[in-house]
């Protein structure tokens, strides 16, 4: 009965294998040279080692927020495209599969230009 289950095991011990050999080899091979220009501020430009209990400016959450609004878009347009040819084909959701598509769309579009009358996507 074991026996069942020796593919997922394989499976399991692959998927660690495959995780941990770039990291390994990382830290094996790369060269470990820390200078002031990698320790600098990155992404939300504040000093990388501070206080962890410092105040972050809105505008990083914000800009955050909006990025993860509109990538979530492609989670639902990526599914949607790759059966839009059987969309088409079939005449009962033809229309409505096509129409329920360009109403979150323009949702989308709706919302990305108030962020950008607002001046959410300005960074200053």
């Amino acid at each position: 009965m074991l026996e069942n289950y020796f593919p997922i095991l394989v499976f399991i011990l692959i998927g660690i294998v495959f995780g941990f050999a770039p990291v390994i080899t990382g830290m094996i091979v790369a060269p470990h040279r820390p200078d002031s220009e990698k320790l600098s501020p990155y992404e939300c430009g504040f000093e990388a080692f501070e206080d962890a209990r410092m105040k972050f400016d809105v505008r990083y959450y914000l800009i955050s927020i909006l990025f993860i609004l509109f990538d979530l878009e492609v989670a639902f347009l990526v599914p949607w495209a790759s059966i839009f040819k059987e969309i088409v084909l079939t005449d009962s959701v033809k229309l409505f599969g096509f129409i329920e598509m360009l109403v979150f769309i323009l949702i989308l579009v709706v919302g990305y230009v108030y962020a950008w009358a607002k001046g959410a996507l300005d960074w200053e």
